[in-house]
C-alpha cells in the first residue's frame, strides 16, 4: 500500500517567511495579513472539498485574520440536519506545532483529558505517562473539585472549563475515585510526550484460542515502528482475533491508519482495496486513487476484528474500522463513533499551516458516508467506567469484547459493587474535536 502522509501533505509558498522578531523577510510582503488571506483564499477555492459551494465574491477586509477568514469559508459546507456546517474540522494552526505532534508525538500542555459527565461535574478520563499532570499525582477516574480555587458549576457558569486551561499554572483540587479523598496540586505546563501505542497484550481465551489487544492513542508516526514489534508477537502466537482500544482516539495520520490496516489485512486482503479517497472535481482527476492492502512480514491471518469506541472515537480510527468490515468480520463495542469521514490536506505559510478539509473516504464496498458515526454493534452497547483503567481484566469494555468473540454477542456486564458503586457512569455526548492537532486528534489539554 502506498503511503501517503494526506493529512500533511505540505504546500510551502516559497519566500513567506517571517524574521524572529516578527518583520518580513521578502520584498514581495507575502507574508502581510492581507497576503496571507488572499493564500488562505486561494487554497481554499482549489482544494476544499465542497469549493463548488463557496461564494464566488469574497470581501476579505471583512475578516481580520485567516484564521477568522477559515471558519467564515467551512460554514459553506453542507449542514448536519440541524442547520450547521458539517465541516468542524479546516482550520489555521502552527506549522511547528503541527510538525512536532505528528512526527514526534509532543505539545505543550498539562497532560490529560477530562470531560463533563454531569453539569459541575468534570473527571479525568486519561493522563499521559510522564506528563506533568501524571507527576503531580492526577489520574484516570478523578474529579476536578476546584480549578485556581473555582468551582466547576461556577466556571462553566462564567468563561467555561477550557478556557482556565489556557494558563501555564494552574492549581487544581481533585477527589480521588473513593468518592472521600482530597487533594490539591498546583501543576504548570511543559512538554508532553504521547505514547501511541501504551499497553498490548495476548489474552488467553481458552481452548488454545490467543486474543490480540492493543490501544492506540492516536495515529501519529511514531506509532508506526511499535506496530511491527506488537504483531511480531501476535503473529507469534497464532492470534486471529484482535481487539483494538480506539475509544480516546480521534484520528491523526492516514498513512499511520493504511500502516495498521497491513498488519491487521495484509496476510487475508492482500493487493484488495483498503480504501477510496475522493478530492472535489477539480482536483479528482489527479488525486483521487484507490489504496490497496499489503502483506507485510508481520501481517497477521485475521479472522475477527473488535473495536472499543466512544463517541470520540473519529477520523483515521473510523477509516481503519470501516475499511477493515469490507474483509473480515467487525464489530463495535462501547458507542457509536464520531462521524469524521472526511480528511485534511496541509498548506504551509508564514509559520503557518492552512488544514482544510480536502477529501472524502470509503471502504471497498464504497460505503462512505458516516457521518453521524459508526453503529456499535447490536447489544454491544457499553458505558465506560472511568473507575477502572482502561484494557483492565475488568474494564466492561473488553469483557464484552471478549464475549463477542466468544458467543457473537455482548453479555450484560455486571461490576463488582465495591468498585461500581461511588459513581455511576454517563454518556458523555460528542466530544469537541476542534483546536490545535493534539486536541482535534487526542482531545489532550
Amino acid at each position: 500500500m502506498r503511503k501517503i502522509l494526506y493529512l500533511l501533505l505540505a504546500y510551502v509558498v516559497a519566500g513567506c517567511s517571517v524574521s524572529s522578531d516578527g518583520g518580513n523577510q521578502d520584498n514581495n510582503n507575502l507574508c502581510s495579513n492581507a497576503a496571507q488571506k488572499e493564500f488562505v483564499l486561494a487554497a481554499m477555492q482549489d482544494w476544499y472539498l465542497w469549493n463548488d459551494l463557496l461564494p464566488a465574491n469574497v470581501d476579505l477586509d471583512a475578516y481580520a485574520t485567516p484564521e477568522e477568514l477559515v471558519t467564515y469559508l467551512s460554514s459553506f459546507s453542507p449542514d448536519d440536519g440541524a442547520g450547521e456546517p458539517i465541516d468542524r474540522w479546516s482550520r489555521v494552526t502552527s506549522a511547528a506545532a503541527d510538525a512536532a505532534f505528528f512526527g514526534e508525538g509532543k505539545y505543550e500542555g498539562f497532560g490529560f483529558s477530562w470531560r463533563l459527565v454531569a453539569d459541575g461535574d468534570a473527571r479525568l478520563y486519561r493522563v499521559f505517562s510522564g506528563s506533568p499532570a501524571a507527576t503531580g499525582g492526577l489520574a484516570r477516574g478523578q474529579r476536578i473539585v476546584a480549578l485556581d480555587g473555582r468551582s466547576i458549576a461556577d466556571i462553566e457558569a462564567a468563561e467555561g472549563i477550557d478556557a482556565v486551561f489556557d494558563a501555564m499554572t494552574v492549581e487544581f483540587t481533585m477527589r480521588e475515585i473513593d468518592g472521600i479523598t482530597e487533594f490539591t496540586q498546583s501543576i504548570t505546563k511543559d512538554i508532553v510526550t504521547i505514547d501511541p501505542v501504551p499497553q498490548w497484550r495476548i489474552i488467553d481465551a481458552g481452548g488454545g484460542r490467543m486474543v490480540g489487544y492493543i490501544e492506540l492513542a492516536t495515529f501519529i508516526s511514531t506509532a508506526d515502528p511499535v506496530f511491527d514489534t506488537v504483531f511480531a508477537d501476535f503473529r507469534a502466537n497464532g492470534v486471529n482475533d484482535v481487539i483494538i482500544d480506539l475509544r480516546y482516539n480521534g484520528g491523526g495520520l492516514v498513512s499511520t491508519a493504511e500502516l495498521l490496516g497491513d498488519y491487521l489485512g495484509g496476510d487475508v486482503a492482500e493487493n484488495l482495496t483498503f480504501s477510496k479517497t475522493f478530492f472535489n472535481a477539480d482536483r479528482s482527476a489527479r488525486y483521487d486513487e484507490e489504496e490497496f492492502f499489503e502483506r507485510l512480514g508481520n501481517s497477521i491471518s485475521l479472522s475477527r476484528l473488535v473495536v472499543i469506541a466512544t463517541q470520540g472515537t473519529a477520523s483515521a480510527s473510523e477509516l481503519v474500522t470501516n475499511s477493515m468490515s469490507s474483509h473480515v468480520e467487525v464489530a463495535i463495542v462501547g458507542d457509536r463513533t464520531f462521524g469524521k469521514p472526511v480528511g485534511q490536506v496541509g498548506f504551509e505559510f508564514c509559520a503557518s499551516l492552512l488544514r482544510p478539509t480536502a477529501f472524502k473516504l470509503a471502504n471497498a464496498d464504497d460505503f462512505g458516508d458516516y457521518f453521524d458515526g459508526l453503529p456499535v454493534t447490536a447489544g454491544c452497547a457499553v458505558a465506560d467506567n472511568l473507575n477502572i483503567p482502561v484494557g483492565d481484566a475488568t474494564d466492561p469494555n473488553v469483557i464484552a469484547a471478549l464475549g463477542y468473540l466468544e458467543t457473537g454477542g455482548c453479555p450484560v456486564v455486571a461490576m463488582p459493587s465495591v468498585v461500581a458503586k461511588p459513581f455511576v457512569e454517563q454518556d458523555s455526548g460528542e466530544l469537541d474535536r476542534s483546536g490545535p492537532p493534539w486536541r482535534e486528534f487526542a482531545d489532550a489539554f
